[in-house]
């Protein structure tokens, strides 16, 4: 890579944490259970079948939705009560990525980082490495709202990464990106983890990608952690679905 994005801040110790969790949501029961970590420098990556659950627990992780039972927390701390100072050092990007429609990529890019805290020096800095890093620099002056699906997601991927967070948490970071755009981001999210000792949390429906990013990969089924996956290991989409077949025999055989 010749650019990284912008030097880490200086923060607490990385870290995502869910305890024995439980969510509903208008009556229904969404996540069961769920007991999860994320080490400072390590890439965990979470997968299943489409209402898994993936995006509510990492909605509920970032505070967005308020547990019916159990806790999270990041970097050691409740969500409910952490610092301004500490949301400074998360980074983002739930379903749809972060662009106002009307501003230009350089624009969008730079208002993040300022949201996050950086100094206007600053921002201009982060904005320039970071524009780099996602191969967007042909496209710095376009509005976002013109953009394809790829660009607007290397958009919103370098406004969730600009302020160089320490947690970061991001849903199908690879959805609609080309081939060069999904080594890139690996690269990035690799080298967060290894020189920041960032926590990273990504979910995806692509087993190949994350078994060559991810250091732990979890399953979530039904709401359900129902088990793991070794990144190196051999025929992973035949192992999930084992694990995935597995749990609904499992739910068939309860009276």
């Amino acid at each position: 890579m010749d650019h990284e994005l912008g030097e880490a801040m200086t923060g607490p110790s990385a870290g995502i944490g869910s305890d024995h969790l439980g969510v509903s949501l208008g009556g229904t029961v969404v996540l069961r259970d769920v007991s999860l970590t994320v080490q400072p420098g390590e890439i965990h990556a979470l997968v299943g079948l489409n209402g898994a659950g993936k995006t509510t627990l990492m909605r509920t992780l970032l505070g967005m939705l308020t547990p019916t039972s159990g806790t999270v927390s990041l970097f050691g701390e409740p969500v409910a009560a952490l610092s301004a100072a500490g949301w400074s050092h998360v980074g983002q990007m739930l379903e749809v990525p972060f662009a106002y429609p009307e501003l230009t990529v350089r624009e969008n890019v730079y208002s993040a980082a300022r949201l996050h805290g950086l100094s206007r020096p600053r921002a201009r800095s982060a904005t320039t490495d970071a524009v780099l890093s996602l191969g967007l620099s042909a496209y710095d002056m376009r509005r976002a709202g013109i953009l394809s699906t790829g660009n607007r997601q290397r958009v919103g991927l370098a406004a969730a990464l600009v302020h160089a967070p320490t947690v970061i948490v991001l849903d199908e970071p690879s959805r609609g990106l080309d081939p060069r755009g999904v080594i890139v981001l690996r690269e990035l999210l690799q080298t967060a983890a290894r020189e920041r000792n960032a926590a990273i949390l990504v979910s995806s429906h692509h087993l190949d990608e994350v078994a060559r990013m991810a250091d732990r990969i979890t399953v979530l089924h039904g709401g359900v952690m129902v088990g793991s996956l070794a990144p190196g290991s051999i025929d992973l989409e035949r192992q999930f679905f084992d694990l995935v077949l597995r749990a609904d025999s499992a739910n068939e055989a309860r009276p």
